[in-house]
């Protein structure tokens, strides 16, 4: 097995453990709420941006570039996950 399919592996993995933490939360707490619909959403922007991050990391060529697309991907995972959570923007999507 090579290293780039090593790293999908590991992305994969890394999401549901990430989808696993307020899973355990639901359990110890009622702070945290979340439906099915919540842990799927939650589960295609994580693996999404997990993916696009590996293709960029392996079509794009020059170091820099990587970085510079990576940082791009995730802030734009972090606006998106603020807007859904509470309503960073005010679109019709955002959270309470």
């Amino acid at each position: 097995m090579d290293a780039k399919n090593k790293r999908l592996i590991g992305i994969v993995l890394v999401v549901m453990i990430m989808l696993s933490v307020p899973l355990v939360a639901m359990k110890f707490t009622n702070e945290v709420k979340w439906s099915g619909f919540d842990f799927v959403i939650a589960g295609v922007l994580l693996l999404g941006t997990g993916l696009l991050c590996e293709f960029v990391l392996r079509k794009v060529k020059r170091w820099e570039y990587r970085i510079a697309l990576c940082a791009a991907i995730l802030f734009a995972l972090f606006i998106v996950w603020a807007e859904l959570a509470v309503g960073l923007i005010g679109t019709p999507f955002a959270g309470s």
